[in-house]
C-alpha cells in the first residue's frame, strides 16, 4: 500500500484498500467515518467497474469490467427514475475503478451520509465522485448494496 497526498485535492493510490485512508481523510473535518465496504462482484468476485453517478439525486450503479454484470449501488435503485447517471472519469481519462463507499452512522446506527470514492485503475488517482444524506431510513441491508 502506498499513498500519496499529490496537494490538497489530489491523491494517488496503487491498490484498493488505498481508498480507506483516503476516505478517513475526506471525511475527518466533516464527521466521523463509522465504516468503509468494497465493491466485489457478486457474480464473478472482480473489484474493477465501470461506475455510473448521478450526486444531485444520489444514485450510483456498477458494470463489472469481467463479466459485464450491471448494478445499482446502496438504494440507489429506489431514486434510479429520476436520475440521469453519467460514466465516472479520471481527469486521466480513465473509466475502470476500484469502488469503495464509505458511511456515516447516526442515531440508532442507521446510515446517515454516504461517500463513494473511486480509485482510478489507470493512474491510482482517488477522488470522491458522490457523496449525500441518507435522508430517508435506509433500508436494513444497506450496506451489503454496495
Amino acid at each position: 500500500m502506498v499513498v500519496t497526498a499529490r496537494g490538497e485535492d489530489s491523491w494517488q493510490g496503487t491498490e484498493a484498500r488505498d481508498l480507506d485512508a483516503f476516505l478517513a481523510d475526506y471525511c475527518s473535518e466533516r464527521q466521523t467515518l463509522s465504516r468503509i465496504v468494497h465493491a466485489v462482484c457478486a457474480l464473478c468476485g472482480n473489484g474493477a467497474f465501470h461506475v455510473l453517478v448521478d450526486d444531485s439525486e444520489g444514485v450510483a450503479g456498477r458494470v463489472c469490467l469481467r463479466c459485464g454484470d450491471r448494478r445499482w449501488m446502496l438504494d440507489s435503485d429506489a431514486h434510479a427514475a429520476a436520475a440521469r447517471p453519467v460514466e465516472a472519469a479520471c481527469p486521466c481519462g480513465g473509466e475502470v475503478f476500484d469502488v469503495a463507499v464509505g458511511f456515516t452512522l447516526g442515531a440508532g446506527g442507521l446510515v446517515s451520509y454516504v461517500h463513494l470514492a473511486l480509485r482510478c485503475l489507470s493512474d491510482g488517482t482517488m477522488g470522491v465522485y458522490a457523496d449525500w444524506p441518507q435522508d430517508t431510513e435506509p433500508p436494513p441491508d444497506l450496506l451489503s448494496r454496495v
